[in-house]
């Protein structure tokens, strides 16, 4: 007998779209994984969990089940819209919404940092890690109360901001009585790495047995196999396909189309023959992001929409109105969207600008004009581009970047559209988003021809190429750009020549410095004008030559005050590339540190993630040679997270220092890559990394080959570095002329505690055994533990040579104990076989748990024996107060002990 047509068939419509019934229909397997992640966050235990799955297979329909069985939990729910992706902070502040009464008892600058996100209050713009810390410190505040789950749907259209912020509360949910689930098709990369469970189609009997709940009639068999097969075990498209598509259709077979597509089709099919008001009122709602009923039914009303069709349209079952106005699915939403005539979809959004209050909501009634609007409009423009502002005042860089992109196309004036242009370039690669931005200043040069934004233009790209680590490509764009921009703005001119400097600098290319003339300085002169002059007496004139001049620009760059809104001169000013160098060439390692200290603190507070980045490297680079590898990895990790966030590539020149400390030799390949692309510098300070790897580990020879090629170069900074590790180098493989050369070039170094410590050490290797407690001498001065646990280590290992095994064990038993805790292993075992050599057998370490302890444990270990309350380090390390009761508690079982005073005195 024949398979009679689907719209002789009754089918039931689900048009309840509350929550799903307790037994949902073979989802066994993920409704126990949900209750033990329910179970473990009631516990105390944050739990974090990604479902991810094509449209339609049932997530929404899992997220209910947890809403459902979340007996005894506070529940909070936001979901992303397609449509306000551009709106910086959208989800976030739907999911918060129901707690913003709590803000009053944030600290004040999460406070502060929260409210401003928000647009609640105006304030200095917000970093995603205040705004992070501030939610994160809001949901524990709510969860202290009574347990809470948070469930996220459609995270795939979640905006930036939101999506960044809510993935930094996700990874640290460790002590919490909170539930964090997000539902996902794909697409959203602050989310990868989180715990996720793939939500798979239903196999064949469950899916029969859902076909078979809703229809209801005489079906054949083999039309029943072929919707189970045409829907792959996807529950939406099993409810859907036989009410859009019939049995001839079905039996042609529908594989060229994808299911998504096929299931969007079957909803365009059940809307196209409504009456055309109804039509009409469904692509408001589809229009109209936040489902709000009011702003619906004023709409309606400018368009001439009674109440008629809103009851034609709730009888579909595609939607529901009440307080919010609800779709059955969001594919019905974009389903009505995209079908929908052009002329339609603007008269909606224009009528929907009308009704939006300008004072209450001004970015959303921007969109919404801009998306009524087919041709250039200035005014609607200027409205965007004050979006923008607003945007980026918020800390939304991408979002601004967003608006601004769009304003420019609607930007009737050829030159305000290439301003508008450049604007969203520099916004973009502030967020990091650098091929974006590339894209953005193509378009900027198509257009009219305007000799200082070309300039500006070429400024950009050379810092892009910067970023990019195409130091080779930058200094010549950004030596051009200084040129060209000097009759418009010389401040700027003498900065961007500082920056092509630096570019050379990183090149090792300092003929194109000698080759250029810098545009005139200030007076009186700034500090870019002193760190400039200072950079380039370095390159061309010597060490000996450039003390003073050196001197002079590190001292105004200590007292330069620099803002978030200065982001793009971070790296230039206090980073390695300027006022880093200069403080490391006259060895100043408390300014080099504090210095990068205030850069990521600084970089932080701009949200400008690429140059966050490479405060990151300088500050590990810091870390590790003040001996403190655990700060270090938490570093480098943090460099690592952003990379993958960002996709730009990792800067990774910590990672050098690091695995050369611990001898690893991984900077060989790295090396004879940075040449080939023109990373001069990177090739240096992977010899330099090299020569300390094969020091530590005994092979000298290899030591004074890499440690000869940077001492030859003279190169900033690591001519310095490098001269100690020659002199140690040559003197265990018998070149003592090369320990002369050494000892004469550090004649002309400046005195500090730590400058004097190496050139006593040089002294020692060259003949001069006083040399080596005066080395210790100065040295303990310092934070530098390394070095002076090699002090010990050389001045002990001469003792040994010389018969004095007793005080040469005392030395050497320092040495061994302090180079373990600074992570340096193959100089550690170097103390060891000296040890043996006098007859001891070394212990091992009785702080043994040291070892276990998590980078981030360590910092809690660190702060909390200084003294700092919970709170305090929560705020400084972007934790909760209860997360970090939780890692104490594991910090003293592994040091053994009980208290914050027993704390301050372990060894660790």
């Amino acid at each position: 007998m024949p398979s009679p047509p689907w719209n002789t068939l009754v089918i039931h419509r689900p048009v309840r779209l509350g929550p799903v019934s307790e037994d949902l229909l073979g989802r066994r397997a993920e409704g126990e994984t949900l209750e033990r992640l329910l179970t473990r966050a009631r516990s105390g235990a944050g739990q974090v969990l990604v479902l991810r799955g094509e449209a339609g297979i049932g997530k929404t329909a899992l997220l209910d089940r947890v809403s459902e069985r979340a007996a005894g939990f506070r529940v909070a729910r936001a979901a992303g819209v397609e449509a306000e992706s551009a709106f910086a902070y959208a989800a976030l502040h739907q999911l918060c919404l129901p707690f913003l009464d709590r803000l009053g008892k944030l600290p004040g600058p999460q406070e502060e940092a929260l409210a401003t996100a928000f647009g609640l209050a105006a304030g200095p713009r917000p970093t995603r890690f205040m705004v992070g810390l501030a939610v994160l410190t809001l949901l524990a505040d709510v969860a202290d109360e009574q347990p809470l789950v948070c469930l996220v749907d459609d995270a795939q259209w979640l905006d930036t901001m939101s999506s960044a912020v809510l993935a930094f509360v996700a990874r640290r949910l460790l002590a919490e009585r909170i539930a964090l689930v997000f539902v996902l098709r794909d697409g959203n990369d602050y989310l990868d790495g989180l715990p996720e469970l793939q939500v798979r189609g239903l196999d064949d009997a469950d899916a029969r047995a859902l076909l078979d709940s809703v229809v209801k009639g005489p079906v054949d068999n083999r039309v029943r196999d072929r919707i189970v097969a045409e829907a792959r075990g996807n529950p939406l498209a099993l409810l859907e396909l036989p009410r859009a598509w019939t049995a001839a259709e079905l039996a042609d077979g529908l594989d060229a189309v994808p299911l998504t597509s096929r299931i969007e089709q079957g909803f365009v099919r059940q809307v196209a023959p409504l009456p055309a008001d109804t039509r009409l009122l469904l692509l408001t709602a589809a229009a109209e992001p936040l489902g709000d009923a009011t702003l619906l039914w004023r709409a309606a009303g400018l368009l001439g929409l009674g109440a008629d069709p809103a009851a034609a349209a709730e009888e579909t079952g595609l939607i529901e109105f009440g307080a919010r106005v609800r779709f059955r699915h969001p594919l019905v939403r974009s389903a009505v969207y995209r079908s929908a005539a052009v002329a339609d979809r603007l008269a909606v959004h224009r009528a929907l600008a009308e009704v939006t209050d300008p004072a209450v909501d001004p970015d959303r009634r921007a969109w919404h004009r801009a998306q009524g609007t087919t041709s250039p409009d200035e005014e609607v423009a200027a409205d965007l581009e004050h979006s923008a502002g607003r945007a980026q005042a918020r800390g939304g860089l991408l979002a601004a970047a967003a608006f601004l992109e769009q304003a420019a196309v609607l930007t009737p004036e050829p030159g305000l559209r290439a301003r508008r242009e450049l604007a969203a370039a520099r916004a973009k690669r502030d967020a990091g988003a650098l091929d974006a931005a590339l894209r953005l200043l193509s378009a900027v040069e198509a257009g009219p021809s305007d000799e200082r934004r070309s300039a500006e233009v070429e400024h950009l790209r050379g810092h892009i190429a910067f970023d990019q680590r195409h130091v080779a490509q930058a200094a010549p764009l950004l030596f051009s750009a200084a040129a060209r921009l000097t009759p418009f703005d010389p401040g700027l001119a003498r900065e961007t020549h500082l920056e092509a400097v630096s570019a050379a600098i990183w090149a090792a290319e300092p003929a194109q410095i000698a080759s250029h003339t810098a545009p005139p300085p200030h007076v009186p002169p700034s500090a870019t004008d002193l760190v400039l002059d200072a950079l380039t007496s370095r390159v061309t004139l010597g060490y000996a030559a450039s003390v003073p001049a050196m001197t002079r620009a590190l001292d105004a760059v200590r007292s330069v005050r620099v803002g978030a809104e200065d982001v793009s001169r971070l790296p230039w000013l206090l980073g390695h590339r300027a006022g880093g160098m200069l403080a490391s060439e006259l060895w100043d390692f408390e300014t080099r540190r504090a210095f990068a200290q205030r850069q990521v603190r600084l970089a932080r507070d701009a949200g400008a993630l690429v140059q966050l980045q490479f405060a990151l490297n300088f500050l590990a680079d810091n870390e590790l040679l003040a001996g403190e590898p655990a700060a270090a990895q938490a570093l480098i990790e943090e460099d690592l997270r952003i990379s993958e966030v960002t996709g730009t590539r990792p800067v990774g020149y910590a990672v050098l220092l690091q695995a050369a400390l611990r001898g690893e030799d991984t900077g060989a390949a790295i090396g004879r890559e940075a040449r080939a692309a023109g990373q001069g510098r990177l090739a240096t300070i992977t010899d330099w990394a090299s020569a300390l790897l094969h020091n530590g580990q005994g092979r000298h020879d290899l030591a004074r080959d890499a440690a000869l090629r940077v001492f030859a170069e003279d190169s900033p900074v690591y001519g310095c570095l490098a001269t100690a590790e020659l002199a140690e180098a040559a003197s265990r493989t018998g070149d003592a002329a090369l320990v002369a050369q050494a000892l004469a070039r550090s004649a002309s170094w400046v005195d500090t505690d730590w400058s004097l410590g190496i050139k006593a050490r040089l002294r020692a290797l060259n003949g001069d055994a006083s040399g080596f407690p005066e080395s210790i001498a100065h040295l303990e001065r310092t934070a530098l533990r390394g070095e002076l646990a090699r002090a010990h280590l050389l001045h002990g290992e001469w003792l040994r040579r010389e018969g004095h095994r007793v005080e040469a064990r005392d030395h050497l038993r320092t040495a061994h104990e302090m180079l373990v805790a600074a992570g340096m292993p193959a100089f550690a075992e170097r103390a060891n076989r000296e040890l043996l050599a006098t007859g001891e057998t070394v212990r091992k370490r009785t702080v043994e748990t040291t070892d276990e302890l998590t980078a981030q444990e360590y910092q809690i270990a660190r702060l909390a024996g200084e003294g700092y309350s919970n709170p305090e380090i929560g705020t400084r390390l972007f934790l909760s107060p209860r997360t970090v009761e939780w890692h104490l508690r594991k910090v003293f079982g592994k040091l053994g002990v009980t208290s914050r005073r027993q704390l301050r005195d372990a060894a660790f």
